[in-house]
């Protein structure tokens, strides 16, 4: 099979790698992807939000299977413009993206269905919102309805902290992404990520995970695209995952069902829970990045049999083979991230990396030149461990975190805390 990945990030470069342990696999392209990418597939050019575009290509390179990695192409109905064409995809239409793309939407599905999530209220107008908090009062979470590359939330611990973040997203620091707020109750408890396929009708759940959000170590500063993740997730036992999987997950698939839009594609689901309870704080539409780097270490070859299924509506038949392991990932980022920072700087010692089914470093953002890598992302290393155990799968992580040679990087020392 000729295989295309659309995306250019740690994600893309994790689901190449898993893509390639299949034998169905004979060549792989990834669009734009990156550096670290181009050392084990073939890198392309293409504008991956333009469906046209991205259909042409597969028709003139023969791909038998589209894969689409990032949540923007999703949104811009790429998905559409392939199934349309009659190419496999895996990704969901532009129409159940919808439940990344609008926090809102989300809301009015959970609403429908009865999914537990927390009470919310939606704006336009900044007065308006402004009232709200100062009644409703503080913590709340405050959210930029759009796709805002992961940048759109404020958990606010202060009235006023909620008001300056209205004015940010009603003012355009988002773009359209926040031409409306949404306002929730603040919930307390233990964040989890579930990950489910849905083929519009049946669902498969492929893994847990949790991520470390914020930059600084014990989970303080400013929040980021994710600094290191692990699974699976101690507090996602068999009875959170039934109880998710029941009263969240096959609740809002019918719903999408019931709207003439299925969900077909991977549905990732971020949990608070508490007290043995889940309730839904999100949902995005793709693989979360970091999380897909230890799931794709722990599902392998596999993960691409069952994306086929998926897209083929075939998942009824299919089963998750999971072996007894832990997998982690720190992410190592450009000095300064999520602020400003410089692109350009040396990386050494990933030459020398033993790179195996237990051992990885997923590129982010990096690039080649003058013969060295250079870091050219805020994220730009996603150094990936499997073990027999959590605190295995961390020491080999950071073991090789330490054979890297980036004085300008930064990362934290502390991922896999909560559990260990």
């Amino acid at each position: 099979m000729n295989i295309l990945i659309l995306g250019g990030g740690g994600r893309e470069h994790a689901l190449a790698w898993a893509v390639l342990q299949n034998p169905k696999c004979d060549r792989l392209i990834v669009a734009p992807g990156n550096a670290g990418i181009a050392m084990i597939a073939d890198c392309a050019d293409l504008d991956i939000l333009d469906g046209d575009a991205v259909v042409g290509f597969a028709v003139e390179e023969s791909i038998d299977f589209v894969i689409i990695g990032p949540e923007a192409p999703l949104a811009a109905g790429v998905a559409d413009a392939l199934v349309s064409a009659g190419i496999p995809v895996f990704g969901p239409s532009a129409a159940a993206a919808r439940l990344e793309a609008s926090k809102a939407f989300t809301k009015e599905v959970c609403d429908a269905c009865g999914a537990p999530t927390a009470a919310w209220a939606r704006f336009t107008d900044a007065a308006e919102a402004r009232a709200y908090v100062a009644a409703q009062g503080a913590p709340i979470v405050v959210k930029a309805d759009g796709l805002a590359a992961g940048k759109g939330v404020v958990v606010a611990e202060t009235v006023e902290e909620a008001q300056a973040a209205i004015d940010d997203i009603l003012g355009g620091a988002f773009g359209a992404a926040g031409a409306e707020v949404v306002i929730e109750d603040f919930m307390a408890g233990e964040e989890a990520s579930f990950f489910v396929l849905s083929d519009g009708e049946t669902v498969l759940p492929i893994g847990t995970a949790q991520d470390h959000k914020r930059i600084g170590e014990g989970d303080t500063g400013p929040n980021t695209g994710g600094m290191g993740a692990y699974s699976p997730a101690p507090v996602m036992t068999e009875a959170v995952a039934e109880a998710a999987l029941t009263r969240i997950v096959m609740p809002t698939v019918a719903e999408m069902a019931r709207r003439g839009t299925p969900y077909k594609g991977v549905l990732y689901v971020g949990l608070m829970i508490a007290d043995g309870a889940p309730r839904l704080v999100e949902y995005n539409v793709r693989f979360g990045d970091p999380e897909c780097q230890v799931l794709m270490m722990r599902l392998g070859g596999q993960a691409l049999d069952l994306m086929m299924a998926c897209a083929e509506g075939r998942l009824a038949e299919m089963q998750v083979s999971w072996a007894e392991d832990h997998a982690l990932t720190v992410v190592m980022a450009a000095e300064g991230y999520p602020g400003a920072y410089e692109k350009g700087s040396v990386i050494a010692g990933l030459e020398e990396m033993a790179e195996d089914s237990h051992h990885m470093v997923f590129h982010a953002g990096t690039a080649r030149a003058g013969g060295a890598w250079r870091a050219n992302g805020g994220r730009v290393l996603n150094v990936t461990a499997r073990g027999a155990t959590l605190q295995e799968a961390r020491d080999r992580a950071y073991a090789m975190v330490d054979r890297i040679d980036w004085p300008e990087g930064v990362h934290r020392r502390d991922i896999g805390w909560r559990a260990l």
